[in-house]
């Protein structure tokens, strides 16, 4: 029997076993067995292109075979004390956090492809220590800014923190990676709107209307009245995942996610085309990654239906090691 012939029995199995409708699912072309092993006792369910996968980070990510991701994208907890409902996400120092840190970096490297690329997020004052730490073993490619309005309430003692920092990055400066910039330009406000002419150009000619984005990003967050809203306090906007995943992959090609939370990443990958692999260690999201990206309306006898609450008193996705 092939692959894909014992991973369609099975996931059959499975249904029957876990009493789920098979209206609910389709079986699709992408064998998710050659990347991630089958046998690592992590629960899981997928479809054609998606992939959720019940579990803490570093778990999952040691089941994930070497170069195997052609895209990451990291949100992992920022230890700054969010509270996601029956914990927060607290280290005991600074240190303990940036090793951590630093060992999914690695995990998530060593399963990326030599021409994959890798985007991270943390806390800016973390990001500098991690920042040199990528420096010194893989390569940074771009430091990018994600900025935001405020929500109204702000210290009245010190400046107010609109911005989160993002590190996209690579192996190492001679791989060669994926940018399709025509996928993801954007209206070029100055010399265009102004009808300027551009004499640098032989022959001179008007500016463009289109440009590559910079490195600063002016994306909403996501709020409570908005569609793609779902009850998670760190959700990321559709948008910014969506810049990422169109510059940095094409289709067909497999989007990681190891702090998956609301499952954004997954969701905006299936629908441009890509192949997602979801991982959160919580199962109030685990079960959003399942609903969110496809996969079914039903889980073990639970319907998953969307229902917006201000406030989650889910467990937080973090994992200590």
């Amino acid at each position: 029997m092939d692959g894909m012939a014992q991973l369609s029995l099975d996931f059959h199995e499975n249904l029957e076993k876990e009493k789920i409708g098979k209206e609910d699912f389709e079986i699709g072309a992408f064998d998710f067995d050659a990347v991630v092993q089958k046998d690592c006792n992590i629960e899981r369910v997928c479809n054609q292109n998606s992939l959720v996968m019940l579990s803490d980070c570093l778990t999952a990510l040691k089941h994930i075979k070497k170069k195997s991701i052609h895209l990451i994208f990291a949100d992992a907890p920022y230890n700054i004390g969010k509270d996601f409902g029956n914990n927060k996400d607290k280290w005991e120092d600074e240190d303990r956090y940036i090793e951590w840190c630093k060992q999914w970096i690695d995990e998530c490297l060593r399963v990326l492809r030599d021409d994959g690329t890798m985007y991270f997020m943390t806390a800016t004052q973390y990001m500098p220590y991690l920042d040199v730490y990528v420096s010194e073993t893989y390569n940074v490619l771009c430091r990018i800014v994600w900025t935001y309005d405020s929500s109204g309430v702000q210290s009245k003692k010190m400046y107010g923190s609109l911005y989160e920092p993002i590190l996209m990055i690579n192996k190492g400066k001679k791989d060669r990676i994926t940018f399709n910039y025509e996928e993801i330009m954007v209206e070029a406000k100055t010399g265009a709107k102004r009808k300027l002419i551009d004499y640098r150009k032989n022959p001179p000619q008007p500016y463009n209307t289109k440009k590559v984005p910079g490195n600063v990003w002016d994306f909403s967050r996501v709020r409570f009245k908005m569609k793609e809203y779902e009850n998670h306090p760190t959700q990321k906007p559709e948008a910014l995942l969506e810049r990422i995943i169109k510059a940095s992959s094409n289709k067909g090609d497999v989007v990681l996610d190891p702090f998956s939370g609301s499952f954004t990443t997954s969701a905006v990958a299936t629908r441009l085309g890509r192949n997602a692999i979801g991982i959160d260690m919580n199962r109030e999201y685990f079960e959003i990654g399942i609903r969110r990206t496809g996969i079914a309306h039903t889980y073990k006898g639970k319907s998953l239906v969307k229902e917006k609450k201000r406030k989650t008193n889910a467990k937080s996705k973090y994992v200590r090691e």
